[in-house]
């Protein structure tokens, strides 16, 4: 009974991250990412951190409101959530890459149960992002 009591409890306690990823293929030899700003995120850094990790690949990024300008074969869109539990911490982020009208790669991070009481869900923006966009740039 103790035993079971224990694992329900470390059930409760812990968190669970799901991070799902569809790579982008290195066929496709992107250079440059124009990524549409998008006004409703309100998560300190999120943009920051994911550009930096496209910096790191050696694919440079711009950041465009309204139509896409002209220029850019490949762009991203994204959306990040942030739940509150005396602080405001990430708890669920899509980024969605197009090439045209044809989505390309997609990854999620989504903090399961908003992270119950895992104290990893206060982790900063970039340390839950990079290992996300990192898989996400996997070929390049």
């Amino acid at each position: 009974m103790k035993k079971c009591a224990v694992v329900a409890l470390l059930m409760t306690v812990s968190g669970c991250t799901s991070i799902q990823v569809t790579s982008l293929d290195r066929s496709y030899s992107v250079s440059n990412v124009c990524i549409e700003d998008n006004p409703k995120v309100i998560v300190d850094g999120f943009v920051d951190a994911v550009t930096d990790v496209f910096h790191d690949h050696s694919i440079t990024t711009e950041i465009y409101s309204g139509a896409t300008p002209a220029h850019c074969e490949y762009r991203m869109t994204y959306t990040a959530l942030r739940s509150w539990d005396f602080t405001p911490y990430l708890s669920h982020a899509e980024l969605r890459m197009f090439k045209g009208d044809e989505r390309v790669a997609y990854a999620e991070y989504h903090l399961t149960g908003k992270g119950g009481f895992d104290f990893s869900k206060w982790a900063s923006v970039r340390s839950k992002m990079t290992p996300v966009v990192e898989e996400l740039l996997s070929q390049y």
